[in-house]
This record gives structure tokens, sequence and C-alpha cells, in this order.
């Protein structure tokens, strides 16, 4: 990569952050959008999920860690506590690791 792309993204990512603050200036954010902005982490946060757990070399895997994920998921659904949830996680993914042909 040059350092015309490298600057140019930057002055790009700058001038993204700088939006918000020069456009709203001192005003609140619409009611809308705060819960909208409220949402994003969670959204965020489940996306490196998918992404770290169902990719490798940019193509499709479901393997142990997938099922792991989603016995994850049914205990949160099922409101257990979140150390439980990590719990069952690991205990999956290393039982269908354990598998033969696994």
């Amino acid at each position: 990569m040059s350092w015309a792309a490298i600057l140019a993204l930057a002055a790009g990512t700058y001038a993204m952050k700088a939006a918000g603050p020069v456009l709203l200036g001192g005003r609140p954010l619409p009611a809308r959008l705060v819960g909208v902005v409220a949402l994003l982490p969670a959204a965020v946060f489940a996306a490196l999920v998918v992404v770290d757990t169902f990719s490798q070399n940019g193509e499709l895997v479901l393997d142990a860690r997938a099922a792991g994920v989603g016995a994850a998921a049914v205990a949160a659904w099922r409101e257990a506590p979140f150390l439980v949830v990590v719990g069952v996680a690991v205990v999956v993914t290393a039982a269908v690791r354990a598998l033969p042909g696994a």
C-alpha cells in the first residue's frame, strides 16, 4: 500500500469522526438515533463473534466452534448465568473436538 493511500484513508477516517460533532454541535442526538447508537455495540460484537467463529481463510466453516456457540446461545436463551454460558460453550466445543473424525 502506498503512502498516498494510507494518508487518504487516514484523512477520510478523521473526516468521518469529525462529521458528527461538526454537524450536531452541542445539540442532543435525535431520539431515533439514540436508540440506534445504543444497539451498535451489541451488533458489532455479534458480527465479530460470527466472523471469528464461522470463517477460516475467507470461507464458511462449520466445526466444533459452531457447536459451542450454538450451545452457548441456547444456554443464554434459557437465561443461564454468564459463567455457565461460557462453561457450556467450552464443554461442548471440547466434546465435539474429542469425537473421532472431528
